[in-house]
């Protein structure tokens, strides 16, 4: 029986362990996809407690709480930041298997040098040793990053964003780039409430929004400002994908005067915006990334009372792959796609999108089938995309791993990432599968951690 989570965990067999431990363990971070925020970046936060580190924005432990029986109120509610912390620390013993579990116990080891598993027994006094270590040096938010030796993130930003954290970054000498990422999404969902907000806010910098020819100049005019502010990376994410043919011009007219659309018009008018945008990804050099399947937002209640990103989401409708074939399709016909990066929430579609990805393989692993993403972050879902691209497209090629995070202390999922594919090529290995060629091993898997992304991205 091995130990809990000592520096074998995961590593299942010696060519495993020397991966990970010759290669892997200290390759930097590229982390191309987060929600970080810059602002507590360039004013380096700081922590109190582990409520604030690690509770305060964290849906993934929030929905754990409320699976095992927490009251909302030490949860997102009222309750002080130790009562939440207690609670969180009774119920960690019950999440046998969950990468919350892992991930927390990962963090207190890499970040506080803890190794006492979290049970109510022990909360209290990990509550003290680690407030104690948050009041010295090396814990504001600069520093945690510091500490995993990131190299890049991009951050996930709204088209009407100032940028100004981000541009007073540029000018600091952290030791790492902190990019903005490019994200219509409010945009592309014309039939969302949020979409005549946006774009008024569009309007505010950058000229009146009246039709769709100022909608697109607007949005012209956002890129450039985005790239001008180092942005390498776009991303949208959608509920539903679609993708029609049709007059978009007059959708806007329709939508404008507040009339209901149908779905053949919401169709056209997502279509024909993909499509400018992905010309003009493709006339910048940017990467384009399209999150595909979640359902958000469930609970009424939790809505009600919290609004978005509160842990009130699901896996959603398996993604049309004609549809995303005809827009792909349509981008490589033209001449204007760019590279791309799929990435699924409802497993159904991950030999889809592996498979689809390689239809478009020019140049290499243009299209790529992006890392397990959100609620497929787990052992398995993780090994499943891992299989999908051993089976199906090209593991070696691919650009790894991202933390989708909040919290300054998530960098510890890009370890977790780092040493289940060591584990999968040293189970190749030991099977006889792959001849035991630790140099060509070796190359691909800091390829894979960290130097695929530089080069795709153009970092």
């Amino acid at each position: 029986m091995k130990a809990f989570m000592n520096e074998e965990f995961l590593l299942s067999n010696e060519t495993a362990s020397r991966l990970f431990h010759e290669h892997a363990e200290h390759c930097p971070i590229i982390d191309y996809h987060n929600h970080l925020s810059p602002k507590d970046i360039f004013n380096r936060r700081r922590y109190e407690n582990l409520t604030q580190l690690w509770l305060e924005g964290d849906h993934y432990k929030w929905r754990c709480m409320r699976v095992c029986g927490v009251p909302e109120e030490y949860v997102t509610g009222n309750a002080s930041d130790w009562e939440k912390f207690e609670q969180f620390a009774t119920i960690m013993p019950r999440l046998i298997g969950s990468p919350v579990y892992h991930w927390a116990h990962l963090e207190l080891q890499r970040y506080f040098g803890i190794h006492t598993p979290l049970t109510a027994d022990t909360a209290k006094e990990i509550w003290e040793k680690t407030a104690e270590q948050l009041k010295g040096e090396g814990f504001d938010a600069v520093s945690l990053l510091q500490k995993m030796h990131v190299q890049i993130l991009c951050t996930t930003d709204d088209p009407a964003d100032d940028l100004q954290w981000h541009r007073k970054l540029a000018g600091e000498d952290v030791g790492f780039r902190t990019l903005p990422s490019f994200r219509p999404d409010r945009f592309l969902h014309i039939d969302q409430p949020a979409w005549s907000t946006a774009l008024q806010q569009l309007s505010e910098r950058y000229g009146a929004i009246t039709d769709w020819a100022s909608l697109l100049e607007a949005l012209k005019k956002s890129l450039d400002f985005f790239c001008d502010s180092g942005c390498r990376v776009t991303d949208h994410g959608f509920l539903r994908f679609r993708y029609g043919t049709g007059d978009p011009t007059a959708v806007m007219e329709k939508a404008l005067t507040g009339a209901v659309l149908t779905e053949e018009e919401v169709s056209a008018y997502q279509g024909a915006l993909l499509r400018f945008l992905a010309g003009e990804y493709t006339a910048r050099g940017l990467t384009m990334q399209l999150h595909l399947g979640p359902i958000r937002n469930n609970s009424p209640k939790l809505y009600q009372s919290f609004g978005a990103d509160a842990g009130g989401d699901s896996i959603g409708a398996a993604t049309d792959a004609f549809l995303l074939s005809a827009f792909l399709g349509d981008l490589e016909g033209a001449d204007q796609l760019p590279k791309t990066i799929l990435y699924n929430l409802n497993p159904v579609d991950s030999a889809m999108l592996s498979t689809m990805a390689v239809n478009f393989a020019s140049n290499g692993a243009k299209v790529q089938y992006g890392a397990a993403w959100w609620l497929l972050d787990h052992i398995r879902g993780i090994r499943e995309q891992m299989d999908q691209l051993l089976e199906t497209g090209l593991l070696s090629g691919s650009v790894g791993m991202l933390t989708d995070s909040r919290a300054f202390t998530s960098f510890v999922r890009h370890e977790y990432f780092r040493r289940i594919l060591c584990d999968k090529l040293g189970v190749l290995v030991e099977q006889g599968q792959y001849p035991c060629d630790m140099e060509t091993l070796g190359n691909m898997v800091e390829d894979i951690c960290w130097r695929n992304a530089v080069s795709y991205f153009g970092f």
